[in-house]
Formats: structure tokens, sequence, C-alpha cells
């Protein structure tokens, strides 16, 4: 009987021992998204992005990986505050996000500061990753930058709809927005085109009558908003109801269901830059769409697929390295060559933005389509 009981204790100590010889090294991670707010549509595609792709690792991955999601509201104080608790509190090894610009910049001068990596998967704006002329070497995105995306719309503009003017409407109080509108107009005047308006709002403004009377007076060709969804929306019915004739233009905040249900017909015709098209022959993307479409329902949109772009790169990174110290993941994210995502095959230059192409789609009465592809 001693025996026996002896030989039991023994099998369960070996048992345990073995058992935690091949547990696995947790590794928190944080999420900064808009799951509030005016852009909450943007940050529920980000954190379900997030989830398929801890999911898809969580069967394969080194580590068990511990997820901490916090809500920015698209505010930069919210995403401001939400680093540092991340950061401090939770003991997070990396960030993923935020989504916009305007909260992705203060909160990639935290990251950099406590050397964390942060990966965004959508903030446009080059002072994301560059502050006075000088590279934040924990910070990368898994989108294109503004001044490639707005120069790419101008073209567009002057090449494919040979418009010879242009007005521009933006966001003053956006960095995002601002961002844009600058590269259009710098890239549009260049290519021998007309600026016939160059017209500001605020955030909050939603009565645009004013600049829009403006505009209506020059007539433009093609008319330049490079706002998110919910703005454009709202801007184009109204300069629909003046009688404005111009082919709208916009980048890839446009892309959301929401953009066709609020603005109905008003936004139909319409072009957009965008990161990638759900019409894209690639095995890594239609395997993301059909698990999206499984789980929730709908195509993802761009938001999702750059989230899981940037994700996966992240957990690349982690699996790549030695020792998964900061600096280690750092380097390796900095140092990758044709990773193969949704979005298509990127690579990294000296500044931590990625190399790829931008997709122009069109906006019809029930959908989406796809138009072209243009290559860096």
């Amino acid at each position: 009987m001693k025996k026996t009981l002896v030989v039991c204790v023994l099998f369960s100590v070996l048992f345990l021992l073995v058992g935690f010889s091949h547990a696995k090294e947790t590794i928190r991670i944080g999420v900064i998204t808009p799951l509030t707010g005016d852009v909450k549509t943007f940050g529920e595609s980000t954190k379900n992005a997030f989830n398929i792709a801890l999911e898809e690792y969580s069967k394969k991955g080194k580590y068990t990986i511990v997820p901490f999601i916090a809500d920015d509201r698209n505010d930069p104080t919210e995403g401001a505050n939400a680093a540092l608790k991340l950061i401090s509190q939770d003991k997070v090894r990396a960030i993923i996000g935020p989504l916009t610009s305007k909260v992705a910049i203060p909160v990639s001068e935290i990251a950099n500061k406590n050397k964390v990596p942060m990966i965004t998967g959508s903030a446009t704006n080059p002072k994301v990753t560059i502050s006075d002329n000088k590279r934040k070497p924990y910070v990368f995105r898994s989108c294109y930058t503004d001044p490639f995306q707005g120069a790419v719309g101008a073209d567009f503009a002057l090449r494919n709809l040979k418009a010879k003017t242009a007005a521009v409407l933006y966001d003053v109080s956006n960095d995002y927005s601002k961002g844009l509108s600058e590269v259009f107009k710098s890239t549009f005047t260049k290519g021998k085109g007309i600026i016939t308006a160059y017209e500001s709002y605020q955030k909050d403004d939603v009565d645009f009558s004013g600049i829009i009377t403006k505009v209506a007076m020059k007539k433009p060709d093609v008319i330049y908003i490079p706002d998110y969804y919910n703005k454009v929306a709202l801007i184009a019915k109204q300069v629909r109801e003046k009688g404005l004739k111009g082919t709208m233009i916009g980048g890839d905040g446009w892309d959301s269901p929401e953009l066709i249900k609020i603005a109905g017909n008003s936004v139909v015709g319409g072009y957009f830059t965008n990161h990638y098209s759900p019409d894209r022959k690639d095995p890594i993307a239609e395997a993301f769409i059909r698990k999206y479409k499984e789980k929730h329902g709908m195509v993802p949109d761009a938001l999702a697929a750059l989230a899981y772009d940037a994700t996966m790169i992240l957990f690349k990174a982690l699996d790549s390295a030695k020792n998964p110290t900061p600096e280690e993941v750092a380097k390796i994210i900095a140092n990758m060559k044709d990773f193969k995502g949704v979005t298509g095959t990127l690579r990294f230059d000296k500044n931590g933005d990625v190399i790829k192409s931008v997709v122009i789609l069109k906006v019809d009465k029930d959908a989406v389509r796809y138009v072209t592809t243009v290559n860096p």
C-alpha cells in the first residue's frame, strides 16, 4: 500500500514538472482603439481583427498572449492616458494601435520614450513615426503614409478623371485630414491642376453651407474630402443639395459600410484611396475574409485588414526573437522584409513606415468596387 502511494506521488510530481517545463511564457499586449465615439465602427473592426489574429496565434505561437484592450474614444488625451496605464500598470510589452493619427501621435511619443514597441494599423500621418525630423525607433505602422496616399489621389484625379480644377474641404483640427489635404493640393498643383477652393472646418461642425457655397461658385471638376466616413457623409449630402456635380474623392477614412448608409446616393460615383480590396485574389486575404465573415457576418473593411497585419507582424517578431526584449522585437520588425499580409506584401523603410501598394475604389449604390492598384 505504501509502495503504491509513493509511486502515485512520484508520478504526480513528474507530471507536474513535465507540465511546467512545457508551459508557455506569458506576454502582455496592449490594444488602443476607439470602441466608442465618432469612429467606433473602425474601433470594432480593429478589435475583431486583433481577436482573430490572437486566436490563430494561440494555436501555434511560442507564447501565451494576454491582451489588454483600451478605448481611446478617438480622443488624444484618452489615448495618452490609456497608453500610460498599459505601460505603467498593466506592464504590456507592446502596443497595437492607436487607430487614428491624432491619437497615435501622442501615444507614439509615450511608447517610444518608454521603449515599448508600438505598431499602428491605420495612423497615416508622418508624425507618428517621426518627430522633429528624428525617427522613433520603437514605433511602426502597417499602413502607407498620407504623403503617398494624397499624391496617389491627386494623380488619379488628373490622369484618370482628367480633372482640371479641384476644391479641397478638410478638418483643420484633424492631423489626418489636414495632412492629406496639403499633399493633394501640392501634387494637384504640380500636375498643372488648379485648386479653386481650399476650405477648412472644425471637428464638431455639422453645417457646411458656408464653405460649400464658396466652392459651388467655382464649379470644380473634383471635390477632395479627406476625412472619416461620418463627416464625409454629412458633407456629401450638402454638396449635392447645393447642386455641385463635381466628382468627390477621398482617402481611406471613407472605408466603412456606414458611408453609404448615411450618405445614400450623395456619395455614389465617388472614389477613394485604400489599403486593400476584399476582391483581392490572394490566399492570405481570402482566408482572413472568410474567417471574419463567419464570425461577424460582414466583409472586413481596410481597418480590420490593417489591424490583422499589424498584429501578425508583432507576433512574427515575438516568435523570431531569441529573447523577446523590446529592443530585439523592434529590431526584428525594422528589418522585416517581404511580409505577406492581407493588405499585400510589405517591407519597412528607415522610418518604420511600410512600402506597399494603394488601391483605388469606387462607391456604387450597393457596394464599393475595385478600380485599380497603384504600386510605390
